[in-house]
């Protein structure tokens, strides 16, 4: 097994149990909660809320930061050159030829 591959099964599986806990929890908020509160800790907030909201949130800065760098691309990058002049040269190279 490649570096790569291996890599890749390591992410496979980080996703694979945080899919699956993500869903457990939304769909029993209670067993979170119960969870924690036979760590001792005490939850004082809605579960489903934060479920919610934390993954919609990191989307939204993820569209954004994918527009953000459209948009340095765009601006940092020279503008190609006329059609005219790219024309003009394969002329003269296969005038000099």
């Amino acid at each position: 097994m490649s570096k790569d591959q291996a890599i890749g099964g390591v992410i496979f599986l980080i996703c694979l149990i945080i899919a699956v806990g993500y869903t457990i929890t939304l769909a029993w908020p209670n067993l979170f909660v119960d969870f924690f509160a036979y760590l001792g800790i005490t939850i004082t907030f809605d579960v489903r809320f934060w479920l919610i909201a934390i993954p919609v949130f990191i989307a939204f800065i993820a569209v954004l930061f994918i527009g953000a760098w459209i948009g340095w691309t765009m601006a940092t990058t020279p503008p190609p050159k006329p059609i005219e002049e790219i024309t003009s040269e394969m002329e003269e190279e296969k005038t000099s030829e």
